[in-house]
């Protein structure tokens, strides 16, 4: 019997006993169901921001240390955007750096997740593997580009590595603090069934984990997004992250802002299927409320 199992089994102490058992579908989907006025709010503010946004660039203002004197408008940032999808290179751009941000996005989720549920298990490995770790998890990416091109015979697997180390952390944190949350009644139950180190993993401790490791993945995808600038500052000729830091070497404002812009969409959207990823593998979760967005 797996987490996951017992965890349901255990659904009505958790106060879903009254939800009707032919609801229990339709419950979930409300749980994720935005209401009308939820929708207006948020693109209100989206729509807000840009108009503080353009009025502030427009006027050259000044708000204390920040000033907005040399800041692109969105009218500006627009037309630049569109110059840029009608450039040959978009696609190569947007290519390379998902071939980046995924490579060091994978390895880093399979030696995160692994490393985190031997380490959540076993004090041996805890004690080996986390006071290494703990003194590289501060190191921002950009501190790694030295090493990284000493390390790596190409540039392409040290911008990969840059990701790999901006995702690994906060993968491996989440997996380890999903093992030590899980009830050791489910450890011990198992093991009175017969189950086998191999199947404790798998059908206990991993389901068990997996709204925190998810929660990780969610996470990590961001920061891999967000060290792609330092990754591609190494070499290159392709890739978002460097086009907006050829913007900056070119001065060309308005497409330092759209290369930002893409790279924050890029992201949020990866985030997003990430999670959505972890709702269909964690439905138990959503039962007891784990992520309830209303």
């Amino acid at each position: 019997m797996s987490a996951a199992q017992l965890t349901l089994d255990q659904a009505p102490l958790e106060g879903v006993a009254d939800v009707p058992v032919g609801d229990v579908s339709s419950a979930g989907k409300r749980r994720t169901r935005w209401p009308l006025g939820r929708i207006l709010v948020r693109g209100l503010s989206l729509i807000a921001f840009v108009a503080f946004w353009q009025v502030a660039a427009q006027y050259r203002l000044h708000l204390g240390i920040v000033t907005f004197q040399n800041v692109p408008a969105p009218s500006e940032v627009v037309p630049a955007l569109w110059n840029l999808l009608q450039s040959p290179k978009v696609l190569d751009h947007v290519l390379n750096s998902l071939y980046r941000v995924f490579g060091g996005f994978l390895g880093a989720t399979l030696a995160g997740t692994i490393l985190g549920l031997w380490i959540g298990r076993s004090r041996w490995a805890a004690d080996l593997f986390l006071p290494p770790l703990e003194v590289l998890r501060p190191i921002p990416g950009v501190a790694w580009i030295p090493l990284a091109i000493l390390m790596f015979p190409s540039s392409e697997m040290s911008m990969i590595f840059i990701t790999f180390m901006g995702a690994l952390f906060p993968i491996l944190l989440n997996t380890i603090h999903g093992v030590g949350g899980i009830d050791p009644r489910l450890v011990s139950t198992a093991r009175s069934l017969g189950a086998s180190r191999t199947r404790l993993y798998l059908e206990v401790i991993l389901p068990g984990a997996l709204p925190s490791l998810v929660t990780g993945l969610s996470i990590g995808m961001g920061t891999s997004w967000f060290c792609l600038v330092t990754a591609e500052m190494i070499a290159g000729q392709y890739g978002i992250g460097y086009y907006t830091w050829e913007s900056y070497n070119l001065q060309r404002y308005a497409d330092i802002v759209v290369g930002m812009l893409l790279i924050g969409v890029f992201g949020m959207g990866s985030s997003v299927l990430v999670r959505k990823l972890g709702d269909l593998l964690t439905p138990w979760y959503q039962l007891k409320g784990g992520r309830d967005h209303e």
